[in-house]
């Protein structure tokens, strides 16, 4: 199989209840092109080389558009242009992808997880992004909470979902989306519809980075639009991260740390950037 049947193959969208392996005009033509070129850069970064005639079909948009894309992501430092198409640019650094971040800091997200199922009541409406921290929340949600309509989830993570699918009468909203494979998670505008008629008590979010000044950051414009939704549809914020975080700053902003009432992260978090945040006026529990 060769480089271009490869790419054509890998073309699927999760939404709703199953995967669409032929593509969704309605949801392609809804997305800006800031999604579009997010969009773009992830198939670089999976695939290592796109076609502009793919593109074209793909995004149903003009071969203009689609150079206009591949000279922009070029000049930020996404991809490399070649004749008909784009490739991974040479030292290109993208994120850690779910499977990879799993391995990362273990022991102190296992701890950050149960302090934040210590906080979750019965009948709470919750909302859970696609970290892996925020997987070990649901991983150690109390077993009487797990019962029936104890409580309600809600998340575009695939982890999560298949973690909640295994308790024995489950309360799970899966919200739909363009499946991204690096997070296990949907996005898109099917996503923030769906989020868009939803209100939750609290939202658990997990992050790629954050500073003072940049507030929560992730690496994917679809993510971090989901993320900031999700916050505003939130009543309670609490970010969910390890101190290797602190410091970092992603791609995109996603919230600013003033958005959340409460960070759980783990007693190697730096002091002086803890007592800022505390100055802020938000609660940090060290775990």
């Amino acid at each position: 199989m060769n480089n271009r049947e490869e790419y054509t193959n890998q073309q699927i969208q999760y939404t709703g209840d199953a995967i669409d392996a032929s593509g969704s005009k309605d949801l392609v033509s809804e997305l800006s092109a800031m999604e579009r070129r997010s969009l773009i850069a992830q198939l670089v970064m999976e695939n290592g080389i796109v076609f502009l005639t793919d593109l074209v079909a793909r995004f149903k948009v003009t071969e203009t558009s689609i150079r206009r894309d591949l000279t922009l992501l070029e000049e930020a430092g996404r991809l490399k242009r070649i004749h008909g198409g784009a490739v991974q640019a040479l030292g290109n650094i993208r994120s850690d992808s779910f499977i990879e971040k799993m391995q990362l800091h273990n022991a102190a997200k296992q701890r950050i997880g149960k302090a934040a199922a210590e906080m979750i009541n019965p009948h709470d409406v919750l909302l859970l992004d696609s970290g892996t921290t925020t997987l070990q929340i649901v991983k150690q949600i109390p077993l009487d909470l797990r019962q029936g309509a104890s409580i309600t989830l809600v998340t575009n993570s695939v982890p999560i979902s298949q973690e909640v699918l295994g308790w024995p009468s489950p309360n799970l909203i899966v919200l739909g989306g363009i499946y991204l494979p690096d997070y296990q998670a949907t996005a898109g505008p099917q996503t923030v519809h769906q989020l868009n008629e939803l209100t939750a008590d609290c939202v658990f979010l997990g992050t790629d980075g954050l500073t003072l000044t940049g507030g929560v950051t992730t690496a994917n414009i679809l993510m971090a639009e989901v993320d900031r939704l999700m916050v505003d549809r939130s009543r309670k914020a609490v970010l969910v991260t390890d101190s290797s975080k602190f410091g970092r700053i992603g791609f995109v902003p996603a919230a600013a740390l003033t958005k959340f009432q409460m960070i759980i992260t783990d007693v190697d978090a730096p002091a002086e950037q803890v007592t800022s945040i505390r100055d802020l006026g938000v609660e940090v529990k060290l775990v």
